[in-house]
């Protein structure tokens, strides 16, 4: 793509709100475009000086991809209107960001179909290896953290078990991990790739022998309690000790399928934590820390009150909840501040933090979250060809095309998006139901209108290991009580009862919700075809992704193959979904909501 003179000003319009210097770019081309908006000198060089990259939530997508940031992203209680409850306006006006730049086309969901035709796709292994090397030469030391939800998320990790995804993190220089969605591989896969891959046993060549530090302070194993994971690794940075511990998702075994980790128990375990972090900072004898990080998979509204808590953790790399958040967010706790930050997702983003140390102690610091532009970044050579290697056992079966959008296909928001509703008709029309649930996951690419739909962006939405698609007798007083429970994970305001996701997504049920009410009164004047729900009566609802270990046994269907079915159907094009969300009460002017 050649960048206009008009969109090569508006990139560096987007770097300098970045608080990015330019001033040696102002007489350049739109081919330095990249370079100026990538450009960022360290805080400092040399003793005293330390530096994080952090990437999280990339689900497994090794190509530049489009995707569109939520239109509904609700604060209740304590955290409305707070970050990251922002969307829109609301959060380019906190982040100081100008509508129509190449920053609030990444942050923000607006003009979202002609910017993103414009600034093009983000993201992309081999893009994000470009700049990773380019942080990293300018600040000798720098360490390369992987939040998690890295090995799935799309066809190859799923048909490979992982490991492309294991081998691409690897070349790509990870030093340190923690995990969720990896745990769907099961515990056997896990420990395989810690104790193999993870250890530079992975085969031939330097970035094969490359070692990555897997660390989960709140895993233990559930007979003796011991720890499954090392909670933090140690390590030395420009004369300075930095600790980085390592949060897991604490609600792995309800979120997903308890079988799948049978042997492990999880929890946020914020009490331990603090043992863990004064341990590293010199209580213990592997202490010694002037630094302590915390890599996190709790979602960001569970950070923010964990940072309140916990004292002596300088900053939380926090992903999960796929905020992409501009600013890091301080907050005060019995023993200082702690830095809050959520790095995005899809591999849209690269965080950047710089540390200055002096005394033992962090002095000053800063932050940035960078869009990973795939037009301003060239592809790594290395890269691009282990993808190409890992694709091409593959590359018809990924390529087959499906049919063609006609409207914008998306999934991200508290409420059904484009892709979600897409599934639900689809899983109601092939097997004959009434209603469809299908699960609040926030991963899976962004389709423009006039795109095909191709088994491989399919696979984005529904590649997991338990995919199979369900039909339920239900009564319409079990469709209540499986909305309350939802909504209540969603809504509780208390983040701590919050274990993550979005709302369920619903076809062809209608309903009205107030996120302010208390449990069990959220949801109510349920409707079908403009009847309301009987609690005594039932209805036929279709779904996909149990976590029953039955359903595996069960002979059902992958969703795919219900959803492909229904794609051939629709002689080549799919017509733009209405979507269906529910009736909000009392949310007037709450600024998650566009």
């Amino acid at each position: 793509m050649n960048l206009s003179k008009r969109e090569f000003l508006q990139v560096l319009t987007s770097a300098t709100v970045a608080g990015m210097s330019l001033a040696r770019w102002s007489e350049a081309d739109a081919a330095t475009a990249g370079q100026a908006l990538y450009d960022i000198a360290p805080l400092g060089q040399g003793e005293g000086f330390v530096s994080f990259l952090h990437m999280t939530d990339c689900h497994a997508q090794l190509l530049p991809i489009h995707f569109r940031e939520p239109s509904v992203n609700l604060g209740v209680g304590a955290m409305a209107g707070q970050i990251p409850h922002l969307v829109g306006e609301h959060l380019l006006k906190k982040a100081g960001v100008p509508r129509g730049t190449a920053l609030a086309h990444a942050y923000t969901f607006l003009d979202f179909e002609r910017a993103a035709r414009r600034y093009g796709k983000v993201g992309g292994f081999a893009h994000l290896a470009t700049l990773v090397q380019r942080l990293k030469a300018s600040r000798p030391g720098a360490l390369l953290l992987d939040g998690g939800d890295t090995w799935q998320g799309s066809a190859t990790s799923l048909w490979t078990n992982g490991q492309d995804m294991v081998d691409a993190c690897k070349l790509l220089g990870v030093d340190v991990m923690t995990g969720h969605w990896e745990f769907t591989f099961g515990m056997k896969r896990v420990k395989e790739i810690v104790e193999g891959d993870f250890k530079g046993k992975g085969g031939d060549g330097a970035a094969a022998q490359h070692r990555v530090d897997f660390v989960a302070q709140n895993i233990k194993t559930t007979d003796f309690g011991d720890p499954v994971f090392p909670p933090y690794v140690i390590k030395e940075m420009n004369g300075v000790t930095v600790a980085i511990v390592g949060q897991a998702f604490p609600y792995t075994p309800i979120a997903n399928p308890r079988y799948m980790v049978a042997e492990w128990e999880f929890g946020i375990q914020d009490e331990n934590l603090q043992k863990v972090v004064d341990e590293a900072r010199g209580s213990g004898p592997r202490g010694g820390a002037q630094v302590v990080v915390v890599l996190s998979h709790n979602g960001m509204d569970v950070d923010l009150k964990m940072a309140s808590r916990v004292r002596g953790i300088d900053a939380i790399f926090g992903g999960h909840t796929h905020d992409g958040v501009p600013m890091a967010v301080p907050v005060s706790n019995p023993g200082g501040t702690t830095l809050v930050t959520n790095a995005g997702s899809n591999g849209k983003f690269l965080a950047l933090m710089d540390f200055e140390v002096k005394g033992g102690k962090v002095v000053q610091h800063r932050y940035r979250l960078l869009p990973v532009f795939a037009n301003l970044l060239p592809a790594d050579a290395r890269m691009q060809a282990l993808i190409d290697k890992v694709r091409a056992p593959y590359k018809d079966k990924l390529a087959e095309k499906l049919a063609v959008t006609d409207g914008l296909l998306y999934r991200r928001g508290n409420f059904n998006g484009s892709w979600d509703q897409l599934l639900c008709d689809a899983l109601m029309d092939v097997q004959g139901a009434q209603i469809a649930f299908s699960p609040g996951f926030r991963w899976g690419t962004s389709l423009l209108p006039g795109q095909a739909i191709t088994r491989e962006l399919l696979m984005d939405q529904v590649a997991i290991t338990y995919p199979y698609a369900t039909v339920t007798e239900m009564s319409g007083e079990m469709i209540k009580t499986i909305l309350e429970d939802v909504a209540d994970n969603l809504f509780n305001p208390d983040p701590y009862y919050q274990q993550g996701g979005d709302m369920v997504r619903v076809g062809g049920l209608q309903y009205t919700l107030d996120p302010l009410e208390k449990m069990g009164s959220r949801i109510g004047d349920m409707r079908l075809g403009g009847q309301a729900i009987e609690a005594g009566k039932t209805y036929k609802v279709a779904g996909w992704a149990p976590v029953a270990e039955e359903a595996s046994r069960a002979g059902l269907k992958p969703v795919w193959e219900v959803v492909e079915t229904w794609l051939k159907g629709q002689g080549g094009r799919v017509k733009a979904r209405r979507i269906n969300t529910p009736r909000l009460v009392g949310m007037q002017g709450n600024p998650g909501l566009a």
